[in-house]
C-alpha cells in the first residue's frame, strides 16, 4: 500500500505491506492499523490499484500496489 499527502500523514508513513483479498478488505485494515484519524479521510481519497482507478471490489493480489490518493487543491489563478 502507498499512501500520499494527507494520507500518508494520517498514517505515519508512506508505505506498508497490508493483505486482503480485495480493495475493501485491505482499507479495512489499514483503517483498523492507523486509526480513527486515517478512517475520517478515506471516504475523501480516490483508489488506485496498480496506476488504475479501482473500486472497493476490485481484486487484488501480493504484488498488486493499492494506492490512496486524498483530493488535491492548490495551483494558480
Amino acid at each position: 500500500m502507498r499512501l500520499f499527502a494527507s494520507a500518508r500523514e494520517a498514517a505515519g508513513t508512506g508505505a506498508d505491506v497490508i493483505e486482503g483479498a480485495t480493495v475493501a478488505e485491505v482499507l479495512a485494515r489499514a483503517e483498523q492499523r492507523y486509526g480513527s484519524g486515517f478512517s475520517q479521510l478515506l471516504p475523501t481519497c480516490t483508489v488506485w490499484v496498480n496506476g488504475d482507478d479501482a473500486g472497493l471490489d476490485t481484486v487484488v493480489g501480493p504484488h498488486d500496489e493499492v494506492a490512496v490518493l486524498p483530493p488535491v487543491s492548490g495551483g494558480t489563478t
